[in-house]
């Protein structure tokens, strides 16, 4: 069948590789001049099947509440006359209990597992190099009370199958001696050995290029105005050229709504109400001026929620949240600050290792949920419309084995993991 796939990010070009394997003829459409663009083009880079947890915990409004007036917060909450952020904050407290946690860390490890297999099938079949790294991720602590804390979240995470190591100082400098500098600083750690890491832009770019050659149609630079319907079908999506201003409309006979964060505005007119609200996160990709002292293992630090990996002779930090709407700007007061954050913050880790004075500062919306669990399935409201969006932090994580299991639902096959599909029931 004809299917139109409506984003290009991780998500949209992994669903519309899935479904070529399918034998469906496949268009891609996006704003941007080329895939992952915007939230795919410079995240953390990990790809953390195991350090999945929801941000809803027991102790999470606490937190919330003790940064609300930081601009340097690890999750800063901005509050808006916007009934959409207000829905997703009541929601997102309500899934701050014990037993919450608990069911929506099982959803998440179960995607995150499916999507690992997904993800080294496709790479064994593809060859694809992205700068992959395949040495784990090490979260580090700086103080005894969060190393404690730590402890008993490896445990949790352990009861659900996943394999987190709990390591004293001296072990987590074996694991990554670069940290040797800051080894006064540290408490402990907790090491995942089967994660890894790397360069999601350029995988989802070589990916797309891929899907080309297979036969895919891309259309770039076309904003995505509405849908439209045709009973209980939708038969067409209208679309602009960001050039022209041109109007055209696509029809197919499925449709793949994967815009991450503007996929619920888009839904919305049909009466679809997804609890998706955006994140915004930065980052800083810095040129490493003493390779051979930088960090291999991909770091989280917990005090100050940020992530480190390594890009070959680059260095990427990102990390923090802040849920003020859809703005992009790198160059406001709060920005700023935050962007800041990130290089020196690894100055103080690994002094004179990179180049700091010219950081290239980026930032992205995140398409969260309250449960951090995405909607992968159909809509509620049109059989033919399907939906893959809300990923948040774990769009790259989860990349693979989304697009793989929406691909499968769209051919009524059931996916190999226990998982809630939204709209199957």
């Amino acid at each position: 069948m004809k299917v139109v796939v409506l984003g290009a990010g991780t998500i949209g070009i992994s669903t519309a590789w899935y479904l070529l394997e399918q034998g469906h003829q496949v268009t891609v459409v996006d704003r941007q001049p080329d895939a992952a663009m915007e939230t795919s083009f410079a995240n953390g880079a990990q790809i953390s099947v195991s350090f999945c947890e929801p941000w809803a915990n027991a102790g999470a409004p606490f937190k919330v509440a003790k940064w609300l007036l930081r601009d340097d917060s690890p999750l800063l909450f901005r509050p808006r006359l916007d009934p959409h952020q207000w829905r997703w904050g009541l929601c997102f407290l309500a899934q701050c209990t014990t037993s919450a946690f608990e069911r929506n860390v099982a959803q998440l490890v179960q995607l995150g597992r499916y999507s690992q297999q997904s993800m080294q099938e496709l790479l064994a079949q593809t060859g694809i190099e992205y700068e992959r790294l395949e040495r784990g991720i090490l979260h580090f602590f700086s103080s005894q009370a969060d190393f404690d804390a730590g402890a008993e979240g490896a445990e949790i995470m352990r009861r659900h199958g996943v394999d987190r190591r709990v390591l004293s100082r001296a072990e987590v400098l074996a694991v990554e001696p670069a940290l040797a500098s800051f080894s006064s600083n540290l408490a402990g750690g907790t090491f995942t050995p089967s994660d890894e890491s790397g360069d999601a832009c350029v995988f989802t770019q070589k990916l797309a290029k891929l899907c080309a050659l297979r036969g895919a149609n891309f259309l770039y630079g076309q904003d995505v105005l509405k849908l439209g319907r045709s009973g209980e079908r939708i038969a067409e999506v209208m679309v602009s050229s960001r050039e022209s201003g041109a109007t055209s409309v696509l029809q197919a006979d499925a449709f793949v709504a994967a815009l991450g964060s503007y996929t619920p505005a888009l839904l919305r007119p049909l009466g679809e109400y997804l609890n998706i609200y955006p994140a915004k996160g930065y980052s800083a990709t810095l040129r490493l001026k003493r390779p051979q002292d930088a960090s291999v293992v991909s770091l989280l630090d917990d005090s100050r929620k940020i992530a480190i990996s390594r890009l070959g002779d680059q260095i990427r930090i990102a990390g923090t949240a802040e849920l003020a709407g859809f703005d992009t700007r790198l160059d406001s007061a709060t920005a700023k600050v935050r962007c800041e954050a990130l290089v020196r913050r690894y100055e103080e880790l690994f002094p004179g290792v990179a180049d700091c004075s010219e950081p290239n500062y980026w930032t992205g919306l995140r398409p969260s949920t309250p449960t951090n669990i995405p909607y992968i399935g159909r809509s509620k409201k049109a059989a033919n419309l399907w939906i893959n969006a809300g990923h948040g932090t774990l769009g790259w994580t989860h990349g693979a084995g989304s697009g793989r299991a929406l691909a499968l639902l769209m051919a009524s096959q059931q996916p190999e993991m226990a998982f809630k599909y939204y709209g199957m029931g």
